[in-house]
């Protein structure tokens, strides 16, 4: 069984505050953030052909590396695979910031995918960056007759939008189920295709548990 885990970063100062943090490098790990990066690990079980990379975020290397040091694995970025750029919202933590990117998160959700964040991305635009890194996954990693692990230290909002593209989740319930931070969802590469087996801790079938999390989510998450 070959599969892929999206695996959220841990806790950044960004996450705290509520802040639009996008750009790069961006934040780093707090403390308690580091010490989720430790706790994944230390209760993922792995074998010796898993495979760990991470986005070229700060936060996603620093996670990395952490689980890598436990995992005693060498890390390894992966272009393309960083969130979602919300332009001028960038450091912004004001509700008003927050409604306009919750609206244009949910046109994407809806099937918009030329709706663009002002001065960011679109949905096309993070579509073109990431599935092209998920194909490389595929070709280096998960085609072959090894039975493989891959960890994905990635970004929230761009996970939830490229997992629900790549295994064809309801929207609404991608829409509605944030995840926290370290927690993931578990993609098994079966037939050339996707199937999605886990989103946080929700377990499938969930393509009508929609009732996700209050308004008061970290919306990368």
């Amino acid at each position: 069984m070959s599969r892929l885990f999206l695996v959220r970063h841990g806790e950044t100062t960004s996450n705290v505050m509520r802040r639009l943090d996008t750009r790069l490098p961006g934040a780093g790990l707090t403390d308690f953030g580091a010490r989720q990066a430790a706790l994944f690990a230390l209760h993922t079980p792995i074998d010796e052909s898993t495979v760990l990379l991470n986005s070229s975020a700060r936060r996603a290397r620093q996670t990395a590396e952490i689980a890598g040091m436990v995992w005693e694995i060498e890390p390894q970025v992966l272009d393309g695979v960083y969130e979602v750029q919300v332009g001028d919202l960038e450091d912004n933590f004001d509700r008003a910031s927050h409604e306009v990117f919750g609206e244009i998160v949910k046109r994407w959700h809806d099937g918009d995918l030329a709706a663009e964040l002002p001065g960011g991305e679109s949905l096309q635009n993070v579509y073109d960056r990431y599935l092209p890194a998920i194909d490389d996954v595929v070709t280096n990693y998960l085609s072959d007759a090894v039975d493989r692990d891959v960890y994905l230290v990635s970004h929230g909002a761009a996970i939830r939008l490229v997992a629900a593209k790549l295994a064809g989740i309801d929207s609404e319930f991608a829409l509605a189920n944030h995840l926290e931070n370290t927690q993931s969802i578990e993609l098994e590469y079966l037939d050339q295709s996707w199937v999605c087996r886990r989103w946080g801790t929700r377990v499938a079938p969930f393509a009508h548990e929609t009732e996700g999390n209050s308004d008061d989510a970290d919306l990368m998450g």
